[in-house]
């Protein structure tokens, strides 16, 4: 990977004292940015860490020399200087005046793009996204010198801040062959993008951070024109240019379908869904997490259908060492209890050789089940499937083992769990207070068996093709409360629920919740220990919340007795009766 940045042309515009400074900084290779604030010390900026130059405040004098050393200020507030990449964007006041200074370093990266060469080469379009400073617009420039230069075809460069191939008129080396179109003012860039499919007859046209919806419209005009886009949009993953209204027609846009009561109920959704428009302007995305890690989704139409479905997709992440060798692998995302917002993930390699026993095993996951799996799915009904539907029946777990051991497949102890949909904090304190020999691991691979909320091993397929690959059981608990919780670690570990609940999980209820909560249990614990089991009179508990009411029935019910709510809101309440 070859690194050129003419960083002495960007030192140059800077006041002596600075100069002198950044020029004997033992990082200046690796130097961001420099930032000049009318008032304030001046600022350099490195990947990991800023630091002052002065202790001197920037004056007036300083910033309008800067700026006689560079070109001339865009409608975009952005500057450059010839021949380089560096970018100079400016802080006016309300009267228009410039008070402040962003000197961006500009470096032409050669070889940043071998991690996706192969999907650059397919001639399909393709969208970069990633957060500012992540590389994206260096990732841009090489992908055009790639395409004019060693595949030969008719580039062509929207550049909107001249921050692709650099200020001036003469474009920078580093886009190669490509040719750049530039923009006077950059609410009009759509109109140059119309223009250069209309004048210049491109095979590729490349542009930088596609912003408004004109922008979008022309991007899929001129991919229904059969000209290929490789572009950069706002927004860090595809779900956010999905709730984008401005940009999701980037991604096929979004509609509201009303659906008929058979398919609704085919589907097991709401009559109306949102559904994909259109087919996506961009066939493939690439969300570059870091500079050295991206994620790759080769459908971009598989992956917003997923999305709008309520359903994780499986994209490629991508990542390459420091020996620039690249590794491949296949991540799965799942989303681990709506209330934490916990989000846990795995990834398998592509080597599918290998079998996976159900065993705790290497760490690495195997790759998915063959599409004839769905297709069975869809057409026929497996023993899987018809596993499944009998368990929410009639029991809370799906076995895939031959037979019961200590453990689900017969493993040592501890049990590694995998949770989906549950909360993990909740587990973690089921498992400290509790003392169970259970670890909670995010490899679904090194699991001996997950542990997952009904509903969403319901609407999730691919954690039940998964499971069955791998020969994982699926434990199944109807909600993510303490004594669900408790119950399906005890059924884990084949341990028989107590006839009466011990001090340690009482403790679980009565420290778990805010105060009106704790209040609420402490009343139905007293009213259950001193009044009901040794008297055996019923009790009328207090009014309560319906989420207290529910908390006090779970109480109740880790007792083995009855209790019903009854009355009226506000003043609802619970009763408990005697065994």
């Amino acid at each position: 990977m070859t690194i050129t940045d003419d960083l002495q042309k960007l030192l140059d515009i800077l006041p002596q004292d600075l100069r002198q400074v950044l020029e004997d900084h033992p990082k200046r290779d690796s130097l961001v940015e420099v930032v000049l604030d009318l008032g304030r010390r001046p600022e350099a900026r490195f990947p990991n860490q800023a630091e002052y130059l002065s202790e001197q405040p920037v004056t007036q004098e300083q910033i309008d020399d800067c700026i006689q050393r560079v070109g001339t200020f865009g409608g975009d507030n952005r500057a450059g200087i010839e021949q380089t990449l560096h970018r100079i964007s400016a802080i006016r006041n309300r009267t228009g005046k410039i008070i402040g200074l962003t000197c961006r370093v500009g470096r032409a990266v050669f070889g940043t793009i071998g991690m996706i060469r192969d999907l650059v080469e397919t001639g399909r379009s393709i969208l970069m996204l990633g957060r500012p400073g992540v590389g994206k617009t260096t990732a841009l420039r090489e992908i055009a010198r790639v395409l004019a230069d060693e595949l030969n075809k008719r580039v062509v460069i929207i550049d909107t801040s001249n921050e692709i191939a650099g200020d001036g008129d003469v474009a920078h080396p580093a886009i190669g062959r490509a040719r750049r179109m530039q923009v006077a003012h950059p609410e009009l860039q759509h109109q140059v993008m119309i223009e250069a499919v209309e004048n210049h007859m491109p095979e590729v046209i490349v542009i930088d951070e596609i912003g408004t919806e004109l922008e979008a419209l022309a991007a899929r005009t001129i991919a229904e024109r059969g000209v290929q886009l490789v572009g950069t949009a706002h927004g860090n993953q595809i779900e956010n240019l999905i709730k984008n209204p401005t940009l999701s027609d980037l991604v096929g846009g979004i509609q509201a379908v009303t659906l008929g009561d058979d398919e609704a109920r085919r589907r097991g959704s709401q009559k109306t869904v949102l559904e994909r428009k259109a087919p996506p302007t961009f066939e493939i995305a690439v969300e570059m997490l870091e500079r050295q890690r991206w994620v790759v989704h080769e459908s971009v139409a598989d992956t917003v259908d997923t999305l709008l479905r309520g359903r994780q997709p499986s994209p490629q992440t991508r990542t390459v060492d420091e020996q620039g060798k690249i590794s491949v692998t296949r991540q799965l995302s799942v989303v681990n209890g709506r209330g934490g917002g916990h989000q846990a993930g795995g990834e398998d390699s592509f080597a599918g050789s290998r079998q996976a026993n159900g065993w705790r095993s290497s760490g690495q996951m195997v790759a998915l089940p063959p599409p004839s799996v769905e297709r069975e799915r869809v057409t026929g009904r497996s023993e899987f499937d018809r596993l499944l539907d009998e368990s929410f029946n009639y029991a809370d777990t799906i076995d895939f083992s031959v037979s019961k051991q200590p453990g689900p497949n017969g493993e040592d102890l501890p049990l590694h769990v995998y949770p989906y949909g549950v909360s993990r904090h909740q587990l973690e304190q089921v498992i400290s207070v509790l003392s169970l020999p259970v670890v909670l691991t995010k490899d679904i691979d090194s699991a001996d068996a997950i542990l997952a909320l009904r509903s969403h091993v319901k609407n999730h397929a691919k954690l039940r093709q998964m499971a069955k690959a791998r020969h994982v059981p699926i434990h199944m608990i109807k909600s993510s409360t303490i004594p669900q919780i408790t119950r399906g670690l005890r059924r884990l570990l084949n341990i028989d629920d107590p006839e009466i609940a011990d001090d340690r999980e009482l403790q679980l209820f009565l420290h778990s919740g805010s105060d009106d909560e704790m209040d609420a249990l402490e009343e139905a614990r007293l009213a259950v220990e001193q009044i009901v089991i040794p008297k055996g009179q019923p009790v009328e508990l207090l009014p309560r919340s319906p989420q207290v009411r529910k908390m006090q029935h779970e109480l109740v019910e880790h007792y083995r007795l009855k209790s019903h709510s009854f009355g009226e809101e506000p003043n609802r309440r619970l009763r408990i009766y005697p065994a």
